[in-house]
């Protein structure tokens, strides 16, 4: 590339990069991130706001580099050119900090990321495919780097961007929150979105990511029968399916290509796979999954919306929230009973367990405490979950505590239901130790 040019949309990009809107402050503890030498990858679906918090932890470094690869005019550019790109960065800066976006886009990127990070840069980068980054920094980055996962805006973050303080929550502020748990329940979170209410963003960055980060990298003939497949999971998400079940309800020749195309929309972000907790891992591997959306304002406009799905969209919600947090989670199934999540913090030794309804009543009361007795006696755990639109409660059963919480103030109050987690637990059967 001529190195003039490339030094003028370098210096371009930056530029632009300083001016661009700082957003809402991220629920992320930036600092650790980069207060160490380790490279910081920050992934997640497309417009979910990577760009911004990269803008956001600039402002943590007195000077740094500047690329973002998702530009027309980079669109030749080759691993061939990270040497220019280099010289170009030491005529601009001092800084031994590289901020890169997109950077995937670059073929054998990941090599040159390791050439710099061995020469002492710390080098901050972004990508929006699970898969791909997963298997190229564990080929050449192994134990060189720190990767989170970036989500639309949780609720916390969605009353942050309107401006709601939380702080005390008296019977008026309830009222608003609630006004905002509505829409939020409905209409997701994608920061755009919010900015500008407009659905066709939601419905341009769901085609973006079939067609761009999907059918067209992984040169997928059968379009219509891929888009068929996540309408299918779209429309249907918190079910449980396997694979044949699918290929047989959508004409599929084959579970493979189903297995395979459900592949892609994990690894793109758009969906989610759960599954059935058992200790024996073929077993999990063949029981049927359960399929959660990233967003459900997205689920909307790929699907119709109607009234009787609000215990769904109340599930789906909760299920990002507890992946948001990097928990492991299953769901359990056993004597016709089932417990909606289980979570595992191994890192706070720490095992919980939710069910999820929109209303707790006469007839379904019975059914949610059973499923989650049966959990908590399996985990040996004295206390659960079970979260709802709008009810507070504490149920005592069999000298074990279910606290029965509203989803907004579950996902609002961290220290209220976090005081309440079955904390250093083990547990043991068939020989088998969890945590």
């Amino acid at each position: 590339m001529n190195l003039m040019l490339l030094k003028e949309l370098i210096t371009e990009q930056k530029e632009k990069f300083l001016n661009s809107d700082y957003g809402v402050k991220r629920e992320i503890e930036i600092d650790k991130y980069i207060s160490n030498q380790q490279i910081f990858v920050l992934s997640g679906i497309r417009r979910s706001g990577k760009s911004t918090l990269l803008r956001q932890l600039s402002e943590k470094f007195d000077d740094f580099n500047y690329v973002n690869f998702d530009d027309e005019r980079l669109i030749n550019f080759t691993v061939d050119n990270f040497n220019d790109l280099m010289v170009i960065f030491s005529n601009l800066s001092k800084s031994k900090v590289i901020i890169t976006d997109k950077i995937q886009n670059v073929k054998y990127w990941e090599r040159f990321v390791r050439r710099i990070h061995d020469e002492g840069y710390k080098v901050i980068l972004t990508g929006s495919n699970a898969k791909m980054l997963s298997r190229e920094l564990g080929t050449h980055l192994t134990g060189r780097y720190f990767k989170i996962e970036l989500f639309p805006f949780s609720f916390r973050e969605y009353l942050s961007y309107k401006e709601v303080d939380t702080s005390k929550i008296t019977t008026a502020v309830k009222s608003v929150v609630l006004d905002h748990f509505e829409k939020y329940l409905l209409n997701g979170g994608f920061p755009e979105y919010l900015k500008y209410d407009d659905t066709d963003f939601l419905k341009q960055t769901y085609e973006d990511i079939l067609y761009r980060d999907i059918i067209s990298r992984y040169n997928i003939k059968k379009v219509k029968e891929f888009k068929q497949l996540s309408h299918y999971l779209f429309s249907n998400f918190t079910g449980d399916f396997n694979f044949n079940a699918i290929k047989k309800a959508l004409n599929y020749r084959s579970a493979t290509s189903v297995k395979t195309y459900l592949g892609y929309l994990e690894e793109s972000y758009l969906l989610f796979e759960l599954s059935q907790y058992d200790f024996s891992l073929k077993k999990q591997y063949f029981n049927a999954k359960k399929y959660f959306v990233i967003d459900n304002g997205m689920r909307n406009i790929v699907s119709f919306n109607f009234s009787k799905n609000l215990g769904k969209f109340l599930e789906n919600l909760v299920f990002i929230e507890l992946k948001r947090k990097g928990l492991d989670i299953y769901f359990l199934r056993e004597n016709k009973r089932e417990t909606d999540f289980i979570t595992i913090d191994k890192v706070n030794n720490e095992i919980n367990l939710y069910q999820v309804c929109f209303d707790l009543n006469a007839d379904n009361r019975e059914r949610e405490i059973k499923g989650l007795l049966q959990g908590m006696r399996k985990f040996q755990v004295d206390s659960s979950f079970i979260l709802t639109y709008d009810l507070l409660d504490e149920i005592k059963k069999d000298d074990k505590s279910i606290k029965v919480i509203p989803v907004w103030r579950w996902l609002l109050n961290k220290t209220e239901w976090k005081k309440q987690s079955n904390s250093k637990l083990r547990f043991r059967e068939s020989n088998s130790t969890f945590l």
